[in-house]
């Protein structure tokens, strides 16, 4: 019987036969000893092929492989400290899967950004690339351990909906005979009424952005993690953030130091962020900005710039709470503080990588928010469900949403925001 192993599996194995399955990443040769280095995708796996110790055909073979051809080694595993993964494997069998042209796309080499976009299929094959993701895996998995240990209810948010919550572009759709139906921009308005069933929920899943932008925070098409809890108030809701944060960051840290020294990260950047999070009032960060030499005024939403500014000075995540109205979505509480402004926060994370969560403590006045929708000429009808929530049984609750990729962008230190989902949807990119 052949036993099959993975590489992230062979340090069970020490001292017997396996075959592993993978791709081969590098070869090279002396003449009599041959060493191929492959992957599977579970790790790197250094094998060594003795000419006077493996069959002609097999050696024949090696001269044969290129570079991701796909191949099964069987061999001894033996302890190496020198190799990657601290073992290797002796081979005595080779076979081939899947031959791989000579023409393979992603070579050792630089390569332009729209190149390896265009085969992004194969740039995902990359160290690099593979850290990321290992990261973004860990990323998700905190998430939902956050929320499972807190009590809190995954529920999942219809992609198709007759209602927006947010002002940025729309993907709409015939629907039947039901007229336009549009791709979600967020869950969050679904949540709201989640959370009077069940308390307090998270959402999970895809969100679709219409906007024509082409800045390295935007996707049209991106993962958003929306909790809801009934009877928190902005306080309770920046101290949630804070807390799902510093758990985010703290599990990568603990779990994968591999990936985050090849994405060639800064550690001690992350090690800084702690609770609790600097908070400032928005016209106290208008003012700041002024003095920086912003030109930003009162009223205005803050944009990439103003938000790198304001961070500079800080080690971690920043708070700024209390937006002017104008600036953010219909369903933010008036601030009864100061009525020209919501009770909201956008997070800004540091280094330059601005707004990954933006949350709210939300409307529960029926009268305020039917005013709110009407200024923005949104309507009713389409939200005549959302509004009955605050007819029938009212309560204060907050919640937020944290965008997925540019959390990823900002804990790998990417400067893009397109390397930190699989297939990337932008502007002037639906494929591959």
């Amino acid at each position: 019987m052949t036993t099959y192993a993975r590489i992230d599996e062979l340090s069970a194995h020490a001292g017997t036969t396996v075959t592993v399955r993978g791709w081969v990443t590098h070869l090279r040769s002396s003449g009599k000893v041959a060493f191929i280095v492959m992957r599977d995708g579970t790790g790197i796996l250094q094998t060594v092929l003795v000419k006077n110790a493996v069959p002609p055909e097999a050696w024949a073979l090696f001269g044969e492989l290129t570079q991701e051809a796909c191949i099964a080694v069987t061999g001894e595993v033996r302890a190496d400290a020198r190799a990657p993964g601290g073992y290797e494997l002796g081979i005595a069998g080779l076979e081939l899967i899947g031959a791989s042209p000579l023409d393979y796309p992603i070579q050792p080499k630089e390569h332009g950004i729209d190149f390896l976009l265009d085969n992004r299929h194969f740039w995902l094959r990359t160290p690099r690339q593979v850290a990321i993701f290992r990261i973004r895996n860990e990323i998700e998995q905190a998430i939902h351990d956050f929320f499972y240990d807190r009590g809190f209810l995954r529920v999942d948010t219809p992609i198709l909906t007759a209602a927006i919550g947010e002002r940025s572009g729309l993907f709409s759709t015939e629907y039947f005979e039901e007229g336009n139906a549009f791709l979600a921009q967020t869950g969050q308005l679904y949540g709201e009424a989640a959370a009077a069933a069940f308390g307090k929920i998270y959402t999970f899943g895809p969100t679709f952005r219409a906007e024509k932008s082409k800045t390295r925070r935007h996707l049209t098409e991106f993962w958003m993690i929306e909790p809801e809890v009934a009877f928190n108030e902005s306080e309770d809701n920046m101290k949630l953030q804070e807390d799902m944060l510093t758990f985010i960051v703290g599990r990568v840290l603990e779990r994968r130091q591999a990936e985050l020294k090849e994405c060639e990260r800064d550690v001690s950047k992350l090690e800084s962020v702690k609770t609790p999070f600097p908070r400032i009032d928005y016209s106290d960060a208008v003012a700041t900005l002024q003095k920086k030499g912003s030109k930003v005024q009162w009223g205005d939403d803050l944009g990439a710039e103003d938000e790198a500014l304001l961070v500079e000075d800080y080690d971690r995540p920043v708070f700024v709470m209390n937006y002017p109205k104008e600036a953010k979505a219909f369903y933010m509480k008036e601030n009864p503080a100061d009525p020209r402004t919501v009770l909201c926060d956008d997070c800004l994370a540091p280094e330059g990588y601005g707004e990954i969560i933006g949350g709210s403590q939300r409307e529960d006045d029926l009268e305020k928010i039917l005013h709110r929708l009407r200024e923005e000429k949104l309507p009713e009808e389409a939200y005549d469900w959302y509004l009955a929530l605050r007819k029938y049984g009212t309560f204060p609750h907050s919640g937020y949403g944290l965008g997925l990729e540019r959390t990823v962008a900002w804990i790998c230190g990417s400067q893009h925001i397109r390397e930190c989902i699989a297939f990337p949807r932008m502007m002037h990119r639906l494929r591959p």
